[in-house]
């Protein structure tokens, strides 16, 4: 799989957040597109399908990212450690 530039993953998920903060998603028409346009986008940039996903994953790809600490892709797993 390629792998998005840190910087373009950066800029994704600060484009997808303010947004999400500003409840632009009931928004306007031009609004919510875009917000959708970036949840595609970082799916796609992370081999994800859902946007939540996606950002977990974005950020696991970020410099300084805790690689070992996956609890909260572990969440719901069921048991601890897998």
């Amino acid at each position: 799989m390629l792998m998005a530039h840190p910087v373009v993953l950066q800029n994704l998920i600060e484009q997808y957040e303010t947004l999400r903060m500003l409840h632009a998603e009931s928004g306007g028409t031009e609004v919510r597109q875009r917000m959708d346009d970036l949840a595609y986008t970082l799916c796609v940039s992370t081999g994800t399908r859902d946007v939540d996903a996606a950002l977990i994953a974005a950020r696991h790809q970020l410099p300084g990212a805790r690689v070992e600490d996956d609890s909260a892709l572990a969440a719901g797993a069921g048991t601890p450690g897998g």
